[in-house]
């Protein structure tokens, strides 16, 4: 028995954003003047094209992102690859709370991706990958915390209440 989900970051409207920025650098760069020549474009080494094509480049990278969550009647294992490329494992006798909880992007841990907790709070770190609300808290017996956002969070809950009565692991609230 075991619960596993993938996420990715899904920016699709930073792209939007970085469209916007490059039309006005082509713009500049084809028009201005009557527009760059190909020996002034080499004289540059290509500085106008860099700045149109890196923003794309580095986004589409950032989405490749993987986070990996498995929950089992053992304990949970995340990986985040590439940063984390090894499954991480947390054993339910480590974790004091598990819990599902809700949550603000923003105003909690200032946007997506991997956060620290706002307001210099360094033992609460936070796996937020959508835009949904909802993820699953843990909090540690050392008092630090972990917060896992979910695209399928409504599975994990049936599945930790599941967990729970099964196999009675007292951390799951």
């Amino acid at each position: 028995m075991e619960f596993e989900e993938q996420q990715h970051l899904k920016l699709w409207w930073l792209y939007l954003l970085v469209g916007v920025d490059a039309i006005i650098v082509l713009s500049i760069v084809l028009f201005d003047k009557g527009g760059m020549s190909f020996t002034d474009l080499k004289a540059v080494y290509f500085a106008p094209l860099w700045a149109v094509i890196l923003p794309f480049a580095i986004i589409y990278l950032i989405q490749q992102n993987v986070l990996t969550l498995r929950i089992n009647e053992e304990g949970i294992y995340y990986r985040y690859f590439p940063f984390k490329a090894r499954l991480k494992h947390l054993k339910w006798d480590e974790i004091a709370k598990a819990h599902i909880t809700k949550y603000d992007a923003f105003g909690d841990y200032g946007g997506y991706g991997v956060k620290i907790r706002l307001w210099f709070k360094f033992d609460d770190k936070a796996y937020i990958l959508n835009d949904k609300d909802r993820g699953l808290q843990l909090e540690f017996k050392n008092g630090k915390k972990l917060l896992f956002s979910s695209n399928r969070i409504d599975e994990m809950e049936l599945f930790l209440i599941n967990l729970k009565t099964r196999y009675h692991i007292q951390a799951i609230q």
